[in-house]
């Protein structure tokens, strides 16, 4: 993939337009980093076809094996405070829901905060991390990792994943459209502080939304309906009890009760 590979389809005025392949890194979120702290700018792309320390929320691995998926980690600099940065998952979860279905034309859902879905079986996962100066955003890394081309998925993984059939110009289009999209949104929600502007059309797609969810923080787990999304972007649980609670993306594991979703 060329540096230049994504010029053709991007639309955008920052997101994407310094755009840096690598063939292989540890991962594409800590060279995002590391290019943050040699002074990077707002909106710097980077994507690898291998990662070789790729990793999940609440420091899970990854596996990046060569196989085509999309690899990709977006440094943003943004001018907010550190607890608006949370809300940026769930608008880059919302951005590549709707960039594969415009480009794949496979329909998708989404599982509150940062996994893409196709029924239950898992597209993509995004991973957000915060770089912090003196009580400010330093900046935002956001990793993005989308199964593509896997024409044959472990037997494991069989009834979790699904792979995007794509080559590598849908790719390119792809991962384009995402940064258009996220663009527009995040520029949205810079405006606002909110996302007030998505939270209709994101409750559309959230798969947990009418479901039992069982909340798992630090010694205290509990079951309830999960109802939706506020416009900070927590997701509003009902508990047995009837009481409804704000769930933290950055505080909790949220887990399907009957089955992944």
């Amino acid at each position: 993939m060329r540096n230049n590979a994504l010029k053709p389809y991007l639309t955008t005025a920052w997101a994407g337009q310094c755009f840096l392949y690598e063939e292989e890194t540890d991962s594409t979120n800590l060279m995002a980093k590391r290019l943050a702290k040699e002074g990077a700018a707002h909106g710097t792309l980077v994507c690898a076809a291998r990662q070789s320390a790729g990793r999940g929320r609440r420091g899970r691995t990854w596996i990046s094996e060569e196989n085509g998926n999309i690899y990709m980690s977006l440094l943003l600099r943004p001018d907010m405070e550190p607890s608006h940065a949370p809300m940026m998952t769930l608008i880059m979860a919302y951005s590549v829901a709707k960039a594969v279905e415009q480009v794949c034309k496979v329909k998708t859902g989404i599982k509150w905060p940062n996994d893409i879905l196709n029924g239950t079986k898992k597209i993509c996962g995004i991973l957000t991390e915060m770089g912090m100066d003196k009580g400010m955003i330093s900046y935002v890394v956001i990793g993005v990792g989308i199964n593509t081309g896997q024409m044959e998925i472990p037997e494991e993984l069989k009834d979790k994943a699904f792979s995007l059939d794509i080559g590598k110009e849908q790719k390119e289009e792809l991962m384009a459209v995402c940064m258009n999209l996220f663009e527009e949104n995040y520029e949205t929600f810079a405006g606002c502080g909110s996302l007030k502007f998505l939270k209709e059309e994101y409750e559309t797609r959230l798969v947990n939304r009418g479901k039992t969810v069982c909340v798992l923080e630090p010694g205290n787990e509990y079951r309830g309906r999960a109802l939706g999304i506020t416009e900070k972007g927590e997701l509003l649980v009902e508990k047995e009890t009837g009481e409804i609670v704000e769930v933290y993306s950055g505080e909790v594991s949220v887990r399907g009760v009957y089955g992944y979703v």
